[in-house]
């Protein structure tokens, strides 16, 4: 019987106009965002593999040269997109992907696509993501809504209980019918998705298949979430009209009230110091200090070298006073940096958190967390990203710092190294999170999530049991 209600539910879904044109519409917007972002993600790995392998060049033929000034000199780093990023662009155009490894500065990202765009280019960047997070759940409210209320309108549904169907049959044929019928959207989406993946992915592996497969799961599971209240909200409504307003009603504050709560209340309750006022405070500590711990004095550093080498002057020394100096400032430069990098870096995560939490609220939220999770573009794996160039950094010019200190003995900066010392320093090899890392991350989302589908089904289920036939 339950594959009857679902043969006959699949062809009348399938025959109705209305599901023709909004399958063509989203499957298109779909495909051509999917094809459009694996293009642009192939295109900025390209670009990034170019650049990085031009400032590889400069950075190993810049000539002989103090190797403090090669310091300054410094090099790019360049933030790798991963396989699933093709499909969610997420905090990327706003952080950017591209940063400057120098001496005594640890600088922001550049390169962010996000703060040379007009709002009406930030409004029109459609990806997949998106899609299927806004467009899909619509379009599951438009083919649901009049499920059971349409057929207590009609009259029909008192017969089809009459013949000897279930409620429970009835539901759950109507529910796989219009299952099946989405998938002839979803499918080809699929496996378009998986032919990028597996053709030729825009960036390191990272189990992309793997990532794919989890990400499929997480978006059938905010489907299933949203069919299930569709149709419990359809045997619950009088109507088919007033089911639709109520769903209607749901999908905007999902889709458009409860994303602009959530970053304006995470604002609220952590705000973060504008740009001008986090470099302002991180260059008060370099000069003043921080906590308890002071800038080195550069006496005080000589009358322990001295000591502790058992010299009288610093033209005795068997090192270079100004290389340990320098280094000196290093090690208190990332102590400064830090302290207000990491408390910036906790604020953001703190942010992303109430986002995942009111989620309870609004299930677009953790979709859209575990969707950047697993595309690799949430803020966790930037911060990741950031902290390896950051580390990079900081051994480039431990390296050079020390070459000064141990192969010069005079205290200024006439010793020059060449390009053997350049060379010596490898270039930055990143290895991005493992699935389990980012899953460990999105544990809020997944049970925010999982929550919002069982309850979703327990909802339709206690309806449906109860759905009244006139």
């Amino acid at each position: 019987m339950i594959r009857h209600i679902i043969r006959k539910e699949f062809t009348d879904v399938v025959r109705d106009g209305r599901f023709r044109w909004c399958t063509v519409l989203v499957g298109s917007l779909l495909l051509v965002s999917l094809g459009h972002g694996w293009v642009q993600a192939r295109k900025v790995q390209q670009e990034h593999a170019a650049a990085q392998a031009t400032a590889r060049e400069h950075w190993e033929t810049q000539g002989e040269k103090n190797p403090h000034s090669a310091a300054h000199y410094g090099i790019y780093a360049f933030k790798p997109r991963l396989a699933l990023s093709f499909i969610d662009e997420g905090v990327d155009p706003y952080t950017g992907t591209t940063v400057w490894l120098e001496a005594h500065r640890q600088n922001d990202f550049l390169l962010r696509p996000a703060q040379d765009a007009t709002a009406a280019q930030r409004i029109g960047a459609l990806t997949a993501a998106q899609v299927l997070q806004h467009l899909v759940p619509l379009l599951v409210i438009l083919l649901t809504f009049g499920a059971l209320a349409s057929e207590r309108e009609r009259g029909t549904l008192r017969q089809l209980l009459a013949s000897g169907i279930g409620r429970r049959d009835l539901a759950v044929g109507k529910a796989l019918g219009v299952a099946g019928a989405l998938s002839l959207l979803l499918v080809p989406a699929a496996l378009l998705g998986a032919a990028a993946l597996v053709v030729g992915s825009p960036g390191p592996a990272a189990s992309p298949l793997v990532r794919g497969l989890t990400l499929t799961g997480v978006y059938l599971a905010y489907f299933g979430a949203f069919l299930a209240l569709s149709l419990a909200v359809s045997a619950w409504a009088r109507s088919g009209r007033t089911a639709l307003v109520i769903l209607l009603a749901v999908w905007v504050v999902n889709g458009l009230v409860a994303p602009r709560v959530a970053v304006d209340l995470s604002k609220w309750l952590h705000p973060t110091p504008s740009a001008f006022e986090f470099a302002r405070t991180v260059q008060n500590e370099m000069a003043a200090g921080v906590g308890d711990l002071s800038p080195p004095d550069r006496g005080a550093l000589t009358d322990r070298l001295l000591a502790e080498h058992g010299v009288e002057r610093v033209e005795d020394l068997p090192i270079n006073l100004t290389g340990v100096y320098l280094q000196e400032l290093e090690e208190y430069g990332n102590v400064v940096f830090d302290h207000n990098y990491g408390a910036l870096w906790d604020t953001f995560e703190r942010q992303s958190t109430v986002h995942e939490t009111l989620a309870v609220a609004a299930p677009l939220l953790a979709v859209r967390s575990l969707s950047m999770g697993l595309a690799g573009t949430d803020v966790e794996q930037h911060r990741h990203f950031a902290v390896a160039a950051e580390t990079y950094r900081r051994d480039l010019v431990r390296l050079m710092n020390g070459d000064m200190a141990e192969n010069s003995r005079s205290g200024d900066f006439s010793y020059v190294a060449d390009a053997d010392l350049w060379t010596a320093v490898p270039p930055l090899q990143y290895a991005a999170p493992t699935l389990g890392w980012v899953l460990g991350n999105r544990i809020l989302s997944l049970l925010v999530l999982g929550a919002w589908l069982t309850g979703a089904v327990l909802f339709a289920r206690a309806r449906v049991r109860r759905v009244e036939v006139g």
